[in-house]
């Protein structure tokens, strides 16, 4: 996949920031049982979920509509590698536009950055060939890590 500019040094910024060597150090799903484990853990703000902003809200809450009304045709087969490809590429966007837009405190955007990149690897690996449940388990994960770590009005699981 192709990052623009703006993620890719953002990410590299947070790995630098976290304490890693130049990279988020997040992990490939494991398997569809392990939806995805991250050696990378997002945290509360000391028992409270994060803040979050309008858009923020708006590119999450997208990418959820999104990908929950593409689970069913995933999980069934029924999505084509271009369509894989081009929904992914359409995740990449929302995740682009959030990166532009969103404006959080420090400590809340460098969690905010672990969770898109955590989404974004749960892309790619939807993308590999024979990958697809894999990689929709892991940003089910993803999205619902979202959720249980930042403050969203009205977020809903969704359910892989």
């Amino acid at each position: 996949m192709v990052m623009n500019k703006s993620i890719a040094a953002a990410l590299v910024a947070l790995g630098l920031t976290a304490g890693f060597s130049g990279v988020v150090l997040a992990a490939a799903p494991q398997g569809h049982e392990s939806h995805g484990a991250s050696t990378v853990e997002l945290t509360l703000n000391n028992g409270q979920k994060w803040q979050t902003d309008e858009a923020l809200r708006t590119g999450m809450s997208q990418i959820r509509e999104v990908i929950d009304a593409s689970l069913p045709l995933i999980h069934s087969g029924r999505y084509s590698a271009a369509d894989l490809s081009t929904l992914g590429d359409w995740v990449q966007e929302q995740v682009d536009f959030v990166v532009a837009n969103c404006r959080l405190p420090e400590e809340a955007d460098l969690q905010l950055h672990m969770a898109l990149t955590q989404l974004l690897d749960g892309v790619n690996t939807m993308k590999e060939e024979g990958s697809q449940d894999q990689g929709a388990a892991a940003i089910v994960q993803a999205l619902n890590a979202y959720g249980d770590h930042f403050d969203h009005p009205d977020w809903q699981p969704l359910v892989d």
